[in-house]
């Protein structure tokens, strides 16, 4: 029987007795740890792309899923392209001679108004000036950081607002 499995596999039987690292036995892991591509070589793509009101926000500390977010501005919707396609190129790049070849996750390619890139442990969302300046990320992952911010906004949500009495009748006081 292991004969048999050994001549279907090609391997020999230790290999097939030995736990497997990560669900694949091909992939190291060090694809898994850093990801794709790091905050290193995501900044100079982004600077060689000449992409602008580059932003790197260090994710919170309660977040396992990624280290940091970087917001990059393109242009316009072609230069939010090449942003990704840059990044995509850089990534596919890196990964030459590999056998099996990890690409980033991207979102967003067909419109060109915000482009997701999810590369492991970096997430860069590359926006045009418009939907950058109506979502506001900066002011989403940023909030809460800062020492003495005002929570105002907080305090008005939850004040119980008592209704206007429009009825036509007056109010009757108890006696």
């Amino acid at each position: 029987m292991w004969t048999v499995l050994r001549a279907r596999a090609g391997c020999s039987s230790r290999s097939l007795l030995q736990p497997w690292k990560l669900g694949f036995p091909s992939l190291s892991t060090t694809a898994f740890d850093g990801g794709v591509l790091d905050l290193q070589e995501i900044q100079k793509i982004l600077t060689d792309v000449q992409a602008d009101d580059v932003k790197i926000i260090p994710a919170p500390k309660h977040n396992d899923w990624t280290d940091f977010m970087v917001l990059a501005t393109g242009r316009s919707s072609w230069h939010v392209k090449n942003i990704a396609q840059a990044l995509i190129y850089q990534a596919k790049q890196k990964q030459i001679g590999v056998e099996r070849m990890m690409l980033p996750s991207v979102q967003g390619q067909e419109d060109g108004k915000w482009i997701v890139i999810d590369s492991g442990k970096v997430i860069v969302h590359a926006l045009d000036e418009n939907a950058r300046a109506y979502y506001n990320l900066e002011g989403l992952w940023t909030r809460g950081t800062l020492p003495n911010e005002p929570i105002e906004d907080l305090h008005k949500a939850l004040v119980k607002v008592r209704r206007k009495n429009n009825s036509k009748k007056p109010a009757q006081k108890k006696a």
